[in-house]
Formats: C-alpha cells, sequence, structure tokens
C-alpha cells in the first residue's frame, strides 16, 4: 500500500497559497505569505524539510543524489479531462539535477563516524554577517529556531597548493608574516581608498560635503581587476582581493572565458558588505557564519516560522497534477497522490517540478511551463576529510584561485 493512501484528508480544502517543495526560496515565500495573514499550504514529496538544500547522513546524500541523477527526461503524460468536476488535470514532473554523478573513495577504510555528521545537498555554504539574508533572519525572527557558528579563520591558495591567511582587516595584514613590508603598504593604502570612496559616497547621499577622495566614474566602471592593477597592487594581493573578498566567481583575467566581469564598483560594494561585516555580531568575530546544524536548517527554521503563523505541512505527499478550469484554462487547484483535489488562488512550485500546460484554442501543442533549457553546467566536488586542512583550526574557509594548484 502507498504510504500516502494513509494520510486523512487535508483539512480546509481550499486555500491563498500552495507551495509545492520546502527547499529555501520555497520556505521563505511560505513564512512571509502566513506572517502577511495568508492560508498557506506547504507540501513535499519528500520525507524530509529543505527539498534540496536539505542536509542528510552520508548514506541518504549519496542516495539522493544517484536517484536525482538517473532521472530520464520528463515525458508528459496527455492531460486528462474530468467531465465532472469542469478542471483538466494537467500531470506534474520532475527534472534531473545532476547529470551525471561520480563517488570515489581515497581510503581502504570506511567512514565509522559518518552518522555523525551531515552533508549539505546545496553547500556548505556561509553567509557574511551583513548580508541580506542575515537582516531577513533577524527581521522575521527565524533565528530563534537555529544557531550560528562563526568561521574560524579564511585561507587563499598561495598558486603552489599551500594555504595562507587572508589579510582581510588592518589588524591581520599587520600580523601576517607571508606578506611583505611593500605588500603591506600596498594593501594599506588600497582599503584606506576604498574606505575615503564610501565616506564621500555616504556623505554625498545625505547631502553634505565631504573632502574624502573618492573614485572617478570611469575607474568605477572599469574592470575591477584593471584598477587593482591601477593601483600598483601585486598579482598575490589582487588574487586575494578578488577571490577571498569580492569572491569573484570567474578568471577575471583571462577576458577569453571570463563569462562574468566585475567591474570596479561591484567588487567595491562587495569589499564594503565583507568589511561591514567583521564583528558584527560579539561572538563572531570574524565576516562570515554558517548554520552549525548545516545548510538544511535555513528552509527548516523559515517552515518552523511559518508553522508558527498558521501554515500547514504535510511531506511524503507527492502532487500528481495540476487542476486546470477548461474554460478559462487558468489555475485552480492541485490534485495529490492521495486523489484529494485541493484548491487555491496562488502556487508556488519548486525549480525541480516541471509541468506540460496546454496551449488555448484546443491546440495540439504544449508549452513546458519551467523547463529551462542548459546552456552551461556547473561541477561541483564534495570532499570529505578525515581531519581540517588546517590542523590548529577547527573550521575554515579555503579559496582556490583559477589557475593555483591543489595538491591531495
Amino acid at each position: 500500500m502507498d504510504e500516502t493512501t494513509s494520510y486523512p484528508p487535508i483539512e480546509p480544502s481550499n486555500f491563498d497559497l500552495i507551495v509545492v517543495g520546502t527547499g529555501l526560496p520555497e520556505a521563505i515565500l511560505a513564512a512571509a505569505a502566513s506572517a502577511a495573514g495568508k492560508s498557506v499550504l506547504h507540501l513535499d514529496p519528500n520525507p524530509s524539510y529543505g527539498s534540496h538544500y536539505a542536509s542528510l547522513p552520508l548514506q541518504e546524500f549519496t542516495t539522493y543524489i544517484e536517484s536525482h541523477s538517473s532521472q530520464s527526461s520528463a515525458n508528459f503524460p496527455i492531460p486528462q479531462s474530468d467531465m465532472d468536476s469542469g478542471f483538466t488535470r494537467v500531470p506534474l514532473t520532475t527534472r534531473p539535477l545532476y547529470s551525471s554523478v561520480e563517488i570515489t573513495s581515497y581510503s581502504p577504510e570506511p567512514l565509522e563516524q559518518s552518522r555523525k555528521f551531515n552533508v549539505d545537498l546545496s553547500g556548505p555554504r556561509v553567509l557574511l554577517c551583513a548580508d541580506a539574508m542575515i537582516d531577513l533572519i533577524l527581521k522575521s525572527e527565524v533565528n530563534q529556531y537555529m544557531e550560528f557558528k562563526s568561521i574560524d579563520g579564511s585561507f587563499i591558495s598561495d598558486g603552489e597548493g599551500n594555504l595562507e591567511s587572508v589579510p582581510d582587516s588592518r589588524s591581520a595584514i599587520f600580523k601576517d608574516r607571508k606578506l611583505s613590508f611593500t605588500e603591506k603598504n600596498q594593501l594599506m593604502r588600497f582599503f584606506k581608498l576604498v574606505q575615503g570612496h564610501l565616506e564621500a559616497a555616504a556623505a554625498a547621499d545625505g547631502g553634505e560635503s565631504s573632502e574624502s577622495k573618492s573614485i572617478s566614474e570611469q575607474d568605477l566602471e572599469s574592470p575591477f581587476v584593471e584598477f587593482l592593477s591601477k593601483m600598483g597592487l601585486s598579482a598575490k594581493l589582487k588574487s586575494i582581493v578578488l577571490y577571498a573578498i569580492a569572491m569573484a566567481e570567474y578568471d577575471q583575467e583571462n577576458g577569453d572565458v571570463c563569462k562574468s566581469v566585475l567591474k570596479t564598483k561591484d567588487g567595491i560594494d562587495r569589499l564594503a558588505l565583507y568589511h561591514s561585516s567583521v564583528g558584527r555580531f560579539p561572538n563572531a568575530p570574524g565576516a562570515m557564519i554558517y548554520p552549525i546544524y548545516g545548510q538544511g536548517e535555513l528552509p527548516q527554521a523559515f517552515c518552523r516560522r511559518a508553522a508558527v503563523k498558521g501554515c500547514i505541512y504535510v511531506l511524503r505527499m507527492p502532487v500528481n497534477s495540476l487542476l486546470m478550469d477548461k474554460a478559462s484554462g487558468s489555475y485552480k487547484g492541485v490534485c495529490l497522490a492521495s486523489e484529494q483535489e485541493l484548491f487555491s488562488h496562488k502556487l508556488i512550485l519548486a525549480p525541480s517540478f516541471v509541468v506540460q500546460l496546454p496551449l488555448p484554442h484546443s491546440s495540439p501543442d504544449a508549452h513546458d511551463f519551467g523547463s529551462r533549457n542548459a546552456t552551461e553546467k556547473l561541477a561541483r566536488s564534495i570532499c570529505i576529510s578525515k581531519h581540517s586542512l588546517k590542523l590548529d583550526v577547527a573550521n575554515c574557509l579555503a579559496f582556490f584561485p583559477p589557475r593555483c594548484k591543489i595538491e591531495s
């Protein structure tokens, strides 16, 4: 017997909003709608919260990614019309998340401690203390349902396979023994220039005059890597600023492969966010924090907040199809795996769900709503080591700039 058949009917059957999938975006939207006084039903076919943002034990993690990589392309059944209800049932399917998955072990011994930790499906990820997500967490009081821990240290590869500390503050620059006296002066002058520009911009926004020197509009529109070179920063310092502080995503010095050139104005905004994050919280002296029990705590916390505000949650409940009005073709509700029909004014689907909506005027064609042609792919690797990358640091963040060497 399918376990969904054991569920009693969901009451009521009408809602302002139905959300399918408990990933972080869906959890935030459900919490916001519930806080606004809307009636919300939140469904998930999985047995746990988080969807693709979950934190899972190692065995469940491998099972999950393998099951979501072996799915074939979605084959859409033909929409079925219910002559009695006046609705057309449009099947809801899922798309594969991973094109391929490889699991390799470099140790002959099994991970005996694997039950003592979880692995993040979408991470692990850290948050800057002054980031908008932290502001949202505090404003919505979601912080009551989770705990954070500060990153103990940030390190960047020196290009030869060694990890060196990131000098991200004035005190860190002075303490860094790997920086030459010239490099320390270069970095201090650069940070001072950025600070002066930010003060001038703040004064201008407040209608005040400022003697602080600001950066020209021409430089602000130029690539950040070119501005760093103009400021006389060495190759090492440019790598630190670009990839460990501004966190640029592509090789900024290779125009042939760089798909997103970071402008100086955007780079300075990222530096400002980073430095405003340092020391924001008394128990987090660094710039970054992370959920102590994994990335999956974020969607769960928002789900808890939504439940407090009246949102109804049902796990292990797949949605088989959408109910579309025969006359207007507009959305009306959903049909569950239990065959119960539920209705709502609005619907939110996680990106992994795909629905093929028939076009109007009885056209035999259809529109694949939610499906996107992938023009590029992202390679991700999750590595489990027996000890910390830095033996004297409990947890750390390591940056590997483009073209750097990584030694096993």
